[in-house]
């Protein structure tokens, strides 16, 4: 659904996306920076270029983005935070240019991290005080430095580690309960966390997971967490999934304090709106005295003040 704030003729405006595995949120924005309209869509991955296949899911979404914002307005610049983008620009920007109207001189790319620092302290100036841990899909920690370099801890992808994300959740949790179908068959009956999981894959049997595990895209199968969250009131296991998702997530944050030095710590991402156990399960394997802060991470809208700055300034590309 569009939420739109935009009323008479349509100005000129800037766009920003925040593309995660699960959901890709965007928002427009006035050259003052006035937030215009906002919206999302599905989630998608810079990784989804390397494939045939998914080039053809990536470029449907970015035609399910570009429709929603199109009504909303015509933005004149664009600047994206991509999950597992790696600097790359093509075919990227030309794709996003492409689905908008925009030459791909409009279009600056990023990873979702460097935004969601960006919203996470103040956008704009020279040094972003503070350190982020950002646990959705994936997993990442993240600071910036004096001179504006990002340093990252984690954020290694799901097949390596992503420790504490919604992947990783969903991985343990379907771990769990097919080892326990090995030894007792059956034993899925007795288990509310095998039931819920279940229940989102579609079926009880070893053909329904594995042709959901590897059909899914990475966010699909990552969205698995939510059946282990709500189990947790019942299942002893999967609440100790979840505090286990904790403390991989307090690891990330603890080497960057060891190497950065303790500085306030912004904790982000749909991971922690999961279940309350997964932040106080995190906090407690923090560092005495650090001074930590939950915050709803609006990437998005930081993203679209970032495209206005851009173009409001003399040389900002038109569009195409």
């Amino acid at each position: 659904m569009i939420a739109s704030s935009a009323t008479g003729p349509r100005a000129a405006s800037a766009l920003g996306i925040d593309a995660g595995g699960t959901r890709t949120r965007w928002a427009l924005a006035s050259t003052s920076g006035e937030l215009l309209a906002e919206g999302d869509v599905p989630g998608f991955s810079a990784l989804q270029a390397g494939t045939r296949a998914g080039q053809q899911a990536l470029r449907q979404t970015l035609g399910e983005l570009a429709q929603q914002v199109l009504a909303a307005g015509q933005p004149l610049r664009v600047h994206a935070g991509i999950t597992g983008y790696g600097g790359r620009r093509e075919p990227m920007a030309g794709w996003l240019g492409e689905a908008l109207h925009l030459g791909a001189d409009a279009v600056a790319l990023g990873t979702d991290v460097e935004i969601a620092c960006l919203d996470a302290f103040a956008l704009g100036e020279g040094h972003l005080q503070g350190h982020l841990l950002l646990a959705g899909t994936g997993s990442i920690a993240a600071h910036v430095d004096a001179d504006g370099r990002l340093h990252r801890v984690g954020g290694h992808g799901a097949i390596v580690d992503d420790g504490g994300s919604g992947y990783w959740i969903a991985r343990r949790a379907l771990r769990t309960i097919w080892r326990g179908e090995d030894e007792e068959p059956g034993a899925w009956q007795r288990s509310a966390l095998a039931r819920e999981v279940f229940e989102h894959v579609g079926g009880t049997h070893w053909d329904d997971s594995r042709a959901f595990v590897y059909g899914a895209e990475r966010g699909e199968v990552g969205k698995l967490a939510l059946a282990v969250a709500a189990a947790a009131s019942t299942d002893p296991v999967a609440l100790q999934l979840l505090q286990e998702a904790g403390r991989e997530l307090a690891r990330l944050a603890r080497i960057l304090v060891q190497r950065f030095g303790p500085r306030p710590l912004v904790l982000a991402g749909r991971v922690f709106d999961l279940h309350p156990a997964i932040e106080q399960a995190c906090r407690a394997e923090l560092p005495g005295g650090l001074a930590v802060q939950r915050r709803h991470n609006h990437a998005h809208r930081s993203a679209a003040r970032l495209a206005a700055r851009a173009l409001a300034a003399p040389t900002a590309p038109a569009a195409a």
